[in-house]
């Protein structure tokens, strides 16, 4: 019998929280909704009020076009308490599709159209009965159902998770497919201003230089021509070998922005012309039965002539591979060379350059590079009709 009572009198096991970390956040997406959603709710219906009012007037519609901007706001703080509290995984829709100067009535109509902004309003105003009930439904639980609280606060919140990934979320992959657009644009932009500049020095420091010079020496040449016509004919002849040094150099810059042998004969001869440029030795495979879009054929030999590059430059290589050819409605791109490796994406190279531009076409760039080499870079574009400029 004493063996027993102390049994009974021994210590009791350590209490146990009756609710989780997750029921705790739950619990506080679920009392702070009511009155954000209360805002929200106010401000919607305000907005359209005064629209409503004053769509008779010329501040009509930019009031309705404000507002939706506001609805916007109001959706981001929303995802960001999901994204929080809920641990919901949601992702921020596109932005407006409003290029840069477009002008106030183009930014109007886009605005008024904005299908985020307006499903936005749409979820505060049908959310805020329900935030009401469960708001006040969660303060009588803590006192009357505590032990049940876990079980309706995952209910509840599950209710609101659907109405957030119904209504806050982007509606479908194109608004996902234009937010990505939206990245790829600025990487394409980059690259296009840095070809511009490149462009504009190779002009001024080369073919630019070199024709200032050469009309210099014929203007000199012009007032020797009485006085020492054989100092003027001298001078001409050094005016004549400028002349083909400039030309050479405009046919380089034209090259480097869009070689003839490219339009003319495809892929095939233009990497092989590459090739005979480089300082390594480069085998060149292009096995294709016809061509693809010109844009994609573009990117494809920039791609392969910036490797070369690379390889010249930097690996140390002995002997370098270029090969081509096609997988099903892809361009396939496959660039070896048996140097010292090491190469990296993430290293700030060109090399990220390069697969940012091969991604704003939905391109891969992808590169196998081993300290002591070998190096393999593969290029994956999209193969697409050259007539219709769509994917076979």
């Amino acid at each position: 019998m004493t063996s027993s009572t102390s049994e009974a009198a021994g210590p009791l096991p350590p209490p146990r929280a009756p609710l989780g970390p997750q029921t705790w956040r739950e619990c506080g997406y679920l009392l702070s909704s009511w009155p954000l959603d209360l805002v929200a709710f106010v401000y919607v219906v305000t907005w359209i009020w005064v629209g409503a009012l004053s769509s008779l007037t010329v501040i009509g519609l930019p009031v309705l076009a404000l507002g939706l901007v506001g609805c916007r706001r109001f959706g981001a703080w929303e995802r960001a308490r999901a994204r929080s509290l809920l641990k919901l995984r949601i992702d921020e829709p596109s932005k407006l599709p409003l290029r840069r100067g477009a002008g106030f009535l183009a930014w109007l109509w886009s605005s008024l159209r904005d299908p985020v902004g307006w499903r936005t309003a749409l979820f505060f105003v049908v959310r805020l009965p329900w935030t009401t009930i469960t708001c006040w439904l969660t303060v009588v639980s803590f006192f009357v159902a505590w032990p049940a609280l876990p079980w309706l606060a995952r209910w509840m919140t599950n209710v609101d998770r659907a109405l957030v990934r119904g209504l806050l979320s982007p509606s479908d992959e194109l608004e996902r497919r234009i937010a990505e657009l939206e990245s790829d644009r600025a990487a394409v932009t980059d690259t296009a201003s840095a070809d511009l500049r490149r462009i504009e020095r190779d002009l001024h420091d080369g073919a630019q230089a070199r024709l200032v010079a050469l009309a210099m020496d014929l203007g000199l040449a012009k007032e020797k021509l009485t006085e020492d016509p054989q100092a003027a004919a001298r001078m001409v002849d050094e005016a004549h070998g400028e002349v083909k040094l400039a030309l050479q150099e405009l046919r380089d810059l034209a090259r480097g922005i869009h070689p003839a042998i490219l339009t003319d004969r495809g892929l095939g001869p233009a990497l092989s012309n590459v090739a005979a440029r480089c300082a390594v030795p480069v085998r060149v495979t292009v096995d294709l039965a016809e061509r693809p879009a010109p844009a994609i054929e573009g990117i494809a030999y920039f791609t392969a002539s910036e490797l070369l590059q690379n390889v010249s430059k930097h690996s140390g290589a002995r002997h370098a591979q270029v090969d081509v050819w096609r997988a099903d409605d892809r361009l396939m791109l496959q660039v070896t060379d048996d140097g010292h490796g090491g190469a990296d994406l993430t290293a700030g190279s060109g090399l990220a350059g390069l697969a940012e531009r091969l991604d704003s076409v939905d391109g891969v760039l992808a590169i196998t590079s081993p300290a002591g080499g070998p190096t393999t870079v593969n290029a994956e574009l999209p193969w697409r009709d050259r007539r219709k400029g769509t994917s076979r």
